[in-house]
């Protein structure tokens, strides 16, 4: 029994230790944060920028974070054959260590005219894409073009105290199940263990998914072909507009008559009974 209550209290303290360090942790986290007066810009060459911020702590030495930002391009770019265009933005992808997410290429209708367009979204290392969109940006012209930039700083920071206070309190824990002795005491570690890896693994899935956001831009390119010239001499302008004309008239002659007929059959039915009626009166 004593053995059994000695246990508890262990186990009670070391959970008050943990959390206690965690909340510490992350409080140091956000006071950081909030205490930074961050300076940042963005321009085509590189959305991304190790910026150096600058607090005052009553002469403390500046403070510098390497921010953390997921950067999205999105554009529209026309080229002379839409098809071949997409296939070299892939090339160009692909040698600059990135990948295609996705790619298609489908019919575009203009008038009675079709062409080709096409959508490609492609992955391409930070460090790379200033450069590959600069070769991209060559095939043809850009008719339009946005850069955005997501700070993720603040939640990249939590998560990575947050594991290594988990991790510290996985490696705790495994001690203390290894000193256990009644299966009750087993039971109830190894549920307290399930749990924290269980959230081990959480934020360690967040965390990949932040890391693989932040190394590779994310690029979405619409591509066009020009739309073609056409030219038409003006007589043949004129005789296209006057048989549509006529066609026209026509069509409203159709429903006027379409509109009166009842109104005729009507009119002649009373009008014939009329007459009939009257030449027998005059005899």
């Amino acid at each position: 029994m004593k053995i059994k209550c000695s246990f508890t209290i262990i186990v009670l303290l070391l959970m008050a230790t943990l959390v206690s360090g965690c909340m510490a942790v992350r409080e140091e986290t956000y006071s950081q944060s909030a205490d930074i007066v961050t300076t940042e810009y963005y321009d085509d060459s590189s959305a991304k920028n190790m910026v150096s911020t600058e607090a005052d702590y009553g002469g403390a030495s500046s403070v510098s974070v390497d921010r953390k930002t997921i950067t999205t391009v999105d554009m529209t770019i026309k080229v002379s054959d839409a098809s071949a265009g997409v296939d070299e933005i892939s090339k160009m992808a692909v040698a600059s260590g990135g990948y295609v997410a996705s790619s298609s290429v489908y019919d575009s209708y203009y008038d009675s005219n079709v062409g080709k367009a096409g959508y490609i979204t492609v992955r391409v290392p930070e460090s790379e894409y200033p450069l590959f969109l600069e070769n991209v940006e060559s095939l043809g012209e850009v008719t339009s073009k946005s850069v955005s930039a997501q700070d993720v700083t603040e939640e990249y920071i939590d998560i990575t105290a947050r594991l290594d206070n988990l991790e510290r309190q996985e490696t705790r824990l495994q001690e203390i199940l290894n000193m256990t002795v009644t299966v009750e005491d087993v039971l109830s570690v190894e549920k307290e263990l399930e749990r924290v890896r269980g959230e081990i693994e959480s934020l360690t899935g967040r965390l990949n998914y932040l890391e693989d956001r932040i190394e590779f831009s994310t690029i979405n390119i619409h591509v066009t072909e020009p739309r073609p010239i056409t030219r038409s001499w003006g007589i043949r302008d004129a005789i296209s507009e006057s048989v549509n004309g006529f066609i026209s008239m026509v069509n409203a002659l159709i429903v006027l008559v379409g509109y009166l007929l009842p109104l005729v059959i009507v009119v002649a039915v009373f009008g014939g009974t009329f007459v009939a009626v009257r030449r027998r009166i005059r005899r």
